[in-house]
């Protein structure tokens, strides 16, 4: 095999899959073109190629190929998800819509009403594709003869599940799901005993914060905050259009990095917004930052530990009172800071929950038919909610994602404390911290974030730090 080559057929791969996930998801089109690109570039996914990227030692390449012989060989049920999710309708509306509405709702019942229909609609239709998928991921782990996924993840991914694990178990043991309740019961209106799973993406959505975040002064936000840390990488493309089709879940698409990333919103709303539209921004600048003489698994693959950390770090903005006053006018933050505490505590409970089940379900021998009570009753205990079964695949990222995502908090959490250290509490204007920010985006992954929080502060990466 010859790297180089490989490499470049790599990204040319890539390129052509993020930029038909963004057509798709952007609702600018309905099906995706999955099974045609995997065709055109099957020579990237095969046993011998993960073999020989493993045994040369370039591991991040060797999961890219293992990652893709399993979407190779899953690639007609994704473009069948895919096209399902943009068709379906939850009572004659666009089933991605559906979330959108359940966000909105002011009835708690209109919410656990509108959350069944989606679920039993996902439940027919989504899920026995997700479970094939999910199934053919865990037989691919062992034909290419790891016991298991988590194994494989493990030792390609350069992750210690079972070290993390240990971390977040000991976070659950120390916190609890009920100090959200006072801001769950006055932004609902409803008592904390009383709230299902069904009312959270309302509470998350915070209409009672709808003022201080006019949709009119969204981008501007953003833009102006680009402007005061002197950042001008052209790269970064938005799109914040409203169409029908649009996926509720905002996303980045670096389609060509660093000269072409999409940064991709939709409007739901209020506070919400914001917080999509800078979690995204931080991926988009991160990628757009990224120097382009870096090889391809530098630029597009390593460990999402770090750009979801960057992702955290811009979305932490809109929980500042500083940031806010500046940006926003908002003289009296409280009611926001006290909403970012409460999701934060749901939010970090839930994916410390996700991994220990996830665990259970990429083990060696899962029983997938347990795994749906075994779900439900994870997230039951680290929410202090009732968690429904029907979601047990569905809130699944695929290769341990919720790991990447857990270590991420932990790693913006050190890096905006050194940022403070170092320019102030308001360094979110400082031009000499947005070099600082440029010159480690420079880098883009090809530091895990070990090794960045360690070349950054010295400190190592614990999640126990969060406590």
């Amino acid at each position: 095999m010859l790297l180089d080559d490989y490499r470049r057929e790599a990204e040319e791969f890539v390129s052509a899959l993020d930029l038909d996930y963004y057509l798709q998801g952007s609702g600018q089109k309905d099906d995706l073109d999955v099974e045609a690109i995997y065709d055109r570039h099957a020579g990237l996914f095969t046993r011998a190629a993960v073999e020989e990227l493993r045994a040369d030692g370039h591991p991040e390449l060797a999961l890219f190929a293992a990652e893709g012989l399993v979407g190779q060989e899953t690639k007609a049920e994704a473009a069948e998800l895919a096209r399902l999710e943009a068709t379906l309708e939850v009572e004659d509306m666009p089933f991605r819509q559906a979330a959108v509405a359940q966000a909105n709702a002011t009835d708690p019942a209109r919410r656990a009403e509108l959350e069944a229909a989606r679920l039993e609609v996902a439940g027919r239709e989504l899920d026995p594709l997700l479970v094939t998928m999910l199934e053919r991921s865990h037989a691919v782990a062992k034909e290419l003869g790891w016991e298991s996924l988590r194994a494989l993840v493990e030792d390609l991914g350069r992750i210690d599940l079972g070290r993390l694990n240990q971390q977040t178990e000991q976070f659950l043991a120390s916190t609890d799901p009920r100090d959200a309740a006072p801001r769950v019961e006055a932004e609902l209106g409803i008592r904390w005993e009383d709230a299902r799973r069904s009312d959270l993406p309302a509470f998350f959505r915070a209409p009672s914060l709808d003022s201080m975040f006019p949709g009119d002064k969204l981008l501007d936000a953003y833009e102006n905050t680009r402007t005061a840390l002197g950042l001008s990488a052209p790269g970064v493309r938005l799109d914040a259009e409203d169409r029908p089709k649009k996926s509720p879940r905002a996303f980045c698409s670096p389609v060509h990095v660093p000269d072409e990333v999409y940064l991709v919103i939709p409007r739901l709303g209020g506070r919400e917004d914001y917080e999509a539209l800078m979690h995204e921004a931080g991926h988009a600048e991160h990628f757009a930052h990224a120097n382009r003489e870096l090889p391809f698994e530098d630029r597009y693959l390593g460990d999402n530990s770090v750009t979801e950390g960057y992702a955290f770090l811009l979305q932490h903005l809109v929980r500042d009172a500083g940031w806010l006053r500046a940006r926003l006018g908002i003289e009296d933050a409280a009611a926001v800071e006290e909403h970012a505490r409460a999701e934060r505590i749901l939010f970090l409970r839930r994916y410390s929950a996700k991994l220990g089940y996830e665990l259970e379900l990429h083990g060696p021998n899962p029983d997938l038919t347990a795994m749906p009570a075994l779900y439900a009753e994870r997230l039951s205990a680290a929410s202090g909610l009732p968690w429904p079964e029907g979601s047990w695949i569905s809130d699944v990222d695929p290769f341990f994602y919720a790991a990447r995502y857990l270590r991420a908090w932990a790693l913006e959490e050190l890096v905006r404390a050194e940022l403070v250290r170092r320019f102030g509490p308001e360094w979110w204007g400082s031009a000499e911290a947005g070099v600082v920010l440029s010159e480690l985006w420079s880098e883009g992954q090809g530091r895990d974030a070990d090794e960045l929080l360690t070349g950054l502060t010295g400190e190592e990466l614990d999640f126990t730090k969060m406590i």
